[in-house]
């Protein structure tokens, strides 16, 4: 009987499966899109929506809270420095699943995890004063 275990095993022991699932949530902060089976797609969300909720805060005890799920300091830089701000407002459903289809060899079904369109995060432009541009408009 599985009384209280979480989550898929994935048919893999405890540290495989941890590995696998790194992997993954690091592809997918690094490329913003992975394909991977549905069953790993749907683990990895589970996962990756958590560390994006606790990234979300900015602080230094959040951003060490991630790198202890996540030893992968340039992902967890990207993380923090462009993921977590665009969902600041959105109160959770940051990646969006979709069914691609059968692989080819096993017949496994495949998906895509991606993050969802977010508020865009305007970057740093030089020479800029801040001030915001007044248009005239002639009717």
């Amino acid at each position: 009987m599985r009384h209280q275990h979480k989550g898929r095993d994935l048919n893999k022991p405890h540290a495989e499966r941890v590995r696998l699932l790194r992997g993954l949530m690091g592809s997918l902060l690094r490329f913003e899109k992975v394909t991977t089976t549905e069953a790993r797609a749907k683990e990895l969300r589970r996962h990756i929506e958590k560390l994006i909720t606790t990234a979300r805060r900015g602080d230094l005890h959040s951003r060490r809270l991630c790198l202890s799920t996540l030893p992968d300091p340039p992902a967890v830089a990207k993380l923090f420095d462009m993921v977590a701000p665009r969902y600041r407002e959105r109160p959770g459903g940051y990646t969006r699943i979709t069914k691609v289809g059968f692989r080819r060899g096993d017949g496994a079904r495949l998906a895509t995890i991606e993050f969802v369109e977010g508020e865009a995060v305007p970057a740093a432009t030089a020479g800029t004063t801040g001030a915001p541009a007044t248009a005239t408009a002639t009717a």
